[in-house]
């Protein structure tokens, strides 16, 4: 927005760097679109991945992501507390002014209901402030206060998953050319599949990220991250040093509101992006590559929408991004939604990775392909072709 030459104001409610839960794993969609917003993903604290190796029941099978054209051939690793603070470094150079310590505690509206807007806080000593705006893009994460505060209300019927993760010491996979995900973890306490999979991802600094995600078993209680963790982490390999000793950070968790649940992701002047608008894929739980490309849509809408005069066209012109965040994730996120309640919720993932499936190149991209949306338009691939044609038989849901 900035770079189209808009006043962009962004507020951040703690400052950079800063920790952020999440697996620090990049599929080649979002390292597109870092490479759309000019970061240098060749310069140093980067790690490059190939792609993902899969394991279940002792087997393993390892998987390159795919050479599409369209999108790069590699993945990346990097932990938030560095990845943030390069995104806001970009906004800054690109003409946008940051406000940190800054908490939003509540929309202003006018007479109409629309937001015209926001209250918060500002510093240690927490002085009431409040900033008025045409436009405002809630990225406020799952707790989504401003869309809350506006009638917006989570879809109930959606997925809510969770996700735990901690930083170890490990020389011996720091620098491992894939993304290794566990899909046959239990829950201790009940002895059933953990609906979800653990992560190792390598994060080339010495560290990898270890962690968890899993979504509400049906029928049973919440799943407990930190116990289904301290059960998995004995079955690791011993090499590997990941010990007690060699933890670099606590064990932090943090909810992944998914499925699109809360809709529609604009109204009165407020666009939703990222967790707010629950982004977060119902298949694999990645939430930072549909962030960045919804962040990109919503800012190419309110440039455009900005060029028209105030009334029925502009508001019109906003409308669109929603429509644009379902004719590209639509149908894909319903079929998602699907699959979580009747099979991930249920059995895991074990159930998908069957050691025939293993077994059966053809079926094993399939799988991964479907379950990271990194795929190239249909016709280039048999494969893509297969998966759009699944996904046109997929009822488009509305807006």
């Amino acid at each position: 927005m900035a770079r189209a030459g808009l006043d962009v104001l962004l507020l951040e409610k703690s400052g950079f760097p800063r920790e952020k839960v999440c697996g620090d794993g990049l599929t080649p969609r979002a390292v597109h679109q870092l490479v759309r917003l000019g970061i240098d993903v060749n310069a140093p604290g980067w790690m490059r991945n190939k792609g993902m190796r899969w394991v279940c029941e002792g087997n393993q099978v390892e998987l390159d992501w795919p050479r599409l054209g369209s999108l790069p051939d590699f993945g990346l690793t990097r932990s938030r507390h560095d990845f943030d603070d390069l995104l806001a470094a970009q906004a800054r150079a690109a003409g946008a002014r940051l406000r940190t310590h800054v908490k939003v505690t509540a929309p202003l509206t006018d007479r109409s209901g629309r937001i015209t807007g926001v209250t918060a806080t500002r510093g240690p000593d927490k002085q009431p402030v409040s900033y008025r705006a045409p436009l405002v893009v809630a990225a406020d994460g799952a707790s989504a206060r401003i869309a809350v505060a506006l009638g917006l209300a989570r879809d109930a019927g959606r997925p809510v998953a969770a996700a735990a993760r901690r930083y170890y010491r490990s020389e011996a996979r720091t620098h491992d050319p894939y993304l290794e995900l566990w899909a046959d973890l239990r829950c201790p306490h009940t002895g059933l599949d953990l609906p979800g999979y653990g992560w190792v991802f390598p994060l080339g600094d010495g560290r990898v990220n270890i962690g968890l995600g899993a979504l509400p078993q049906r029928r049973s209680r919440p799943v407990d991250l930190r116990a289904a963790m301290e059960h998995w982490l004995p079955r690791l390999p011993t090499g590997w040093g990941v010990r007690e000793d060699s933890a670099q950070s606590p064990l932090r968790s943090a909810p992944l509101p998914m499925g699109m649940n809360r809709r529609p992701q604009y109204r009165h002047g407020l666009l939703l992006v990222g967790d707010s608008a629950g982004m977060v894929s119902p298949w694999s739980g990645e939430g930072i590559g549909q962030a960045m490309e919804a962040a990109e849509v919503a800012a190419e809408t309110i440039a455009l929408a900005s060029a028209r005069p105030a009334g029925p066209g502009r508001e019109h012109a906003l409308q669109q991004y929603p429509a644009e965040i379902h004719r590209r994730w639509g149908r894909y996120y319903r079929l998602g939604n699907l699959a979580s309640d009747l099979v991930f919720s249920r059995y895991g993932f074990r159930s998908l990775l069957h050691p025939r499936v293993m077994a059966s190149p053809v079926l094993v991209r399939t799988l991964a392909r479907l379950l990271t949306d990194v795929s190239a338009e249909p016709g280039r691939d048999t494969i893509d072709s297969v998966l759009h044609t699944l996904l046109r038989l997929v009822p488009t849901p509305r807006p």
